[in-house]
């Protein structure tokens, strides 16, 4: 069975390094296991990592006993939904991959707010 994206197409990986997803398989893929639906893929910006740690989410710091590096600034994650809309709403959401985000996102978030925070066609964009 294919994981559709928000575009309806198949599901594409967000970020192999650091390895992403809440499976850590490189992927935005949700189940009823991902309680915080990680289901947005974002090119991470500083402004929304302090707007995360600022709200109890240190995404910085790194945690090797959970395998987790610890993200900067330009980084590919997969986002839990409802902190992306909490970062839209303070006006730090950082920019989404389309391909990348899972249909789940759509039930946290419009497509036109994820389309107006799209990355821009045609950019150069690092490999996941």
């Amino acid at each position: 069975m294919t994981t559709l994206n928000v575009l309806g197409s198949e599901l594409m990986p967000c970020s192999y390094d650091p390895l992403t997803g809440f499976y850590r398989d490189g992927c935005c893929k949700t189940d009823a296991h991902d309680l915080g639906s990680h289901v947005i893929c974002a090119r991470l910006t500083q402004a929304f990592l302090d707007f995360s740690v600022a709200s109890g989410n240190d995404l910085v710091t790194p945690r090797p006993e959970y395998r987790f590096p610890g993200l900067k600034a330009g980084d590919r994650w997969c986002l839990c939904a409802l902190r992306w809309k909490e970062a839209l709403e303070a006006g730090v959401a950082p920019p989404v991959v389309l391909e990348c985000t899972h249909l789940r996102a759509l039930d946290y978030v419009t497509l036109d707010q994820l389309r107006a925070h799209a990355l821009v066609p045609g950019k150069r964009e690092p490999q996941p």
